[in-house]
């Protein structure tokens, strides 16, 4: 875990009794008080700075701190950039739907999917339509097996109040082995042709 810039002590805010301490060009100098350590860090022209504060006695090491500084940033710069931020988007539809709104929908969601955002179905049911539960179930289980090739449920939440939510997620399902015609069943190996 890199230290912010903000949480790094350094020079004459290290509070410690005692330091383990290590030179510049990575030499032990063993354990020594921090006024030992700063005094070595200013003859050598640098500062003295913690490196990890979790150990007794702390460990202080000796480097240039404007550096030091520089580098924490550029890595937690760069653990961002590689972070990917997935969104969630909602396709909701009634059980009234119209098969053009509804490959539109269908299309849509497969779009977010491929693109690596997760889907959030919602079929909700306005007013006395509640009474057509099973057939929102249906409309769910008709919208998964249309995008069963590149999804797969990540959450299957069912009637929530007036709405039956569903969750999915790039992945495509996991295939049974099938056992292969020429092979038998029982795992024996086929008897050997005598000629």
């Amino acid at each position: 875990m890199a230290l912010s810039p903000q949480k790094v002590r350094a020079n004459e805010r290290i509070r410690s009794a005692q330091i383990r301490l290590i030179g510049a060009a990575g030499e032990q100098f063993g354990i020594v008080t921090p006024q030992e350590g700063l005094q070595r860090a200013q003859e050598a022209g640098l500062d003295l700075v913690e490196v990890a504060a979790a150990t007794t006695p702390p460990v202080c090491r000796i480097m240039d701190l404007g550096k030091y500084l520089y580098t924490l940033g550029k890595k937690e710069k760069e653990s961002r950039k590689k972070q990917k931020v997935i969104d969630i988007k909602e396709v909701k539809m009634t059980t009234k739907i119209d098969d053009h709104d509804y490959q539109t929908k269908l299309r849509n969601a497969r779009r977010f999917i491929e693109r690596g955002d997760k889907v959030k179905l919602v079929v909700f049911f306005r007013g006395r339509e509640i009474v057509y539960v099973n057939t929102g179930r249906q409309l769910v289980d008709r919208f998964i097996q249309d995008l069963a090739d590149i999804a797969v449920v990540e959450r299957n939440d069912g009637l929530e109040g007036k709405a039956i939510q569903v969750y999915l997620t790039k992945g495509a399902p996991v295939k049974k082995k099938e056992a292969s015609s020429n092979e038998p069943a029982s795992g024996n190996p086929p008897p050997q042709k005598t000629e």
